[in-house]
């Protein structure tokens, strides 16, 4: 397995400078009696430079925060620290309630960002009153969403404050590369930042032959590949999930594999990217 040694890229997020490796905490914090493993990993990730910390009122009803909460105790400044109000809950008064409670999950007085988990039912002009009202008092820094398409961020631009949005966080890797069509394209001629949650697929794309195949050519692992891949985008953020210290430790060491020409034109042969416009995906 690669190790890491060179220091981990950075990206403008939010107003500031976050590794473009993070952490990503979906379904942690959910078993007891893996709470101090998976709390040794999220340290373990703080200790190598995985700074940027992704959770959601959704994950676990709390118990995601709650962790995230413990392992960054002591080194709140170290963290970019991102979490998500439900679209049931985002509303002007429910979007600020939801963030006081996470808030107080994580042990914090303010987030680095806050994101719209997916567009719901509620006007957008109403939620994003109520976030710049949250930028305004100091108690997040920035704000974003997740899983919004081209036309929902175009949607979102025309409400009074939307051009603020700071991130559009969704779900990509070698399989789903929808957002290659017209989101990505489109985010970065704007600068936006896009993150990239699911970058190895919950681990199905592991047992890729392709992958494999790549992987043993570089030394390294598919997961590694996986994530390579990925972060060849300029102004991607891959959030990976890592609840054990040896899969922190191999996420990590993904920004040594630098993959070439013939690596990619195998990639894209194996899976290759929609020719004409799909839903955007999401978990």
């Amino acid at each position: 397995m690669t190790e890491p040694h060179q220091e981990l890229p950075r990206v403008s997020l939010g107003g500031q400078l976050v590794p473009v490796l993070g952490q990503g905490t979906w379904m942690m914090g959910e078993r007891p009696e893996r709470f101090r493993e998976e709390l040794s990993a999220l340290q373990l990730g703080l200790d190598l430079g995985m700074t940027l910390m992704d959770t959601a009122e959704m994950y676990g009803n709390g118990v995601s925060e709650r962790l995230v909460g413990e392992a960054i105790r002591g080194r709140r400044d170290e963290v970019f620290l991102v979490s998500k109000v439900l679209p049931s809950h985002a509303s002007r008064a429910g979007t600020v309630q939801a963030c006081h409670r996470s808030l107080r999950r994580l042990g914090t007085d303010y987030l680095d960002l806050y994101l719209l988990h997916w567009r719901g039912s509620v006007p957008l002009e109403e939620t994003v009153e109520a976030l710049e009202g949250l930028k305004a008092s100091g108690e997040i820094r920035a704000w974003g969403v997740s899983n919004f398409d081209p036309a929902d961020l175009r949607d979102l631009r025309r409400v009074p404050g939307g051009e603020g949005v700071a991130t559009d966080q969704v779900r990509y890797h070698l399989t789903r590369r929808g957002i290659e069509l017209a989101l990505l394209p489109e985010s970065q001629a704007r600068r936006l930042p896009v993150m990239a949650y699911s970058p190895v697929e919950q681990g199905r794309l592991l047992r890729q032959p392709v992958l494999q195949e790549v992987a043993r050519r570089h030394g390294a692992t598919p997961a590694q590949v996986a994530l390579a891949w990925v972060l060849r985008q300029p102004g991607v953020i891959a959030i990976p999930k890592a609840s054990r210290e040896v899969h922190v430790r191999e996420n990590r060491a993904a920004v040594e594999v630098v993959l070439d020409a013939a690596d990619l034109a195998q990639l894209d042969r194996a899976f290759p990217a929609p020719t004409r416009a799909v839903p955007l995906e999401m978990l």
